[in-house]
């Protein structure tokens, strides 16, 4: 089976192409510019394009007969909806259909569009079923009441703006939600948690009730452990067998060094 590729920035791409080379799947890499890492290059025959170039990557899959899809790692939301003008003719077209611009909405009309061409989008789990966090994960055990308040607080108010599909990030502290991911993405709305709530703040991370686990699934790594220590954050909640975690190991390590709790919780 020939699999298509389209891969933006992050880890996660990299995850999916190197499971894929490994189950030798016959792999066709199309990398977005200035989003995807160079990386890539080693798992399977890569093709760079911009995200502005939509005609032309259809075009592409058509010639190399490519029909099954995935889409995986990030563009951010702020480069498709502040450079509008830089769309080719396809992409203006099916983006000024849409009744609002949030993400999920961007992203599941790039799938219609990419469907109605022909193509399928396939679910890149079973590639990254070792990635899903299990339900009972727990790194740094805490046992305040008041902090443990937030969490399931916390985690209640993520999956309300999930559904809204706002975002999937949520900061609080003693029962005040201190910040609400919105275009500027997870890391940015941690930041932000810490300048406005100070520390000791509790991060919690959702998906959406019904998720489609094609695309926009949450993701965990380092990064997101690196920003709540600039921040000052002393939990980080997620939603199990809803989110992916990236370098497992290393991102253990590093919570134990920085002394952040990690809890999965069952929504």
């Amino acid at each position: 089976m020939k699999i298509g590729l389209i891969a933006g920035s992050g880890e996660l791409p990299k995850a999916f192409a190197k499971s894929a080379y490994r189950n030798n799947e016959d792999l066709t890499i199309i990398a977005i510019k200035s989003s995807a890492d160079k990386e890539l290059e080693r798992y399977g025959k890569t093709h760079w394009f911009s995200f502005t170039e939509a005609q032309k990557i259809i075009d592409f899959l058509k010639k190399e007969n490519i029909q099954n899809l995935v889409m995986l790692g990030k563009i951010e939301h702020s480069s498709i909806l502040f450079h509008f003008h830089k769309l080719d003719h396809r992409a203006k077209t099916f983006l000024s259909k849409l009744k609002d611009k949030r993400a999920k909405s961007i992203l599941q009309s790039i799938i219609h569009e990419l469907e109605s061409e022909g193509f399928k989008f396939i679910d890149p789990t079973p590639y990254l079923k070792e990635l899903l966090i299990p339900e009972g994960f727990l790194i740094n055990p805490i046992d305040d009441k008041e902090v443990l308040k937030d969490v399931e607080f916390g985690i209640k108010i993520a999956k309300e703006i999930a559904d809204l599909d706002i975002g999937q990030t949520v900061v609080v502290k003693d029962g005040v939600v201190i910040a609400v991911e919105g275009v500027e993405g997870t890391d940015k709305c941690i930041l932000r948690g810490g300048e406005l709530g100070g520390e000791n703040t509790v991060v919690c991370k959702t998906a959406r009730s019904n998720q489609d686990m094609r695309y926009d699934v949450p993701v965990i790594g380092v990064k997101t452990l690196e920003s709540m220590k600039k921040a000052k954050a002393k939990v980080l909640t997620v939603e199990a067998n809803k989110t992916f975690l990236l370098e497992r190991e290393k991102f253990i390590n590093r919570a134990k060094e920085y002394g952040i709790t990690v809890i999965s919780v069952t929504v």
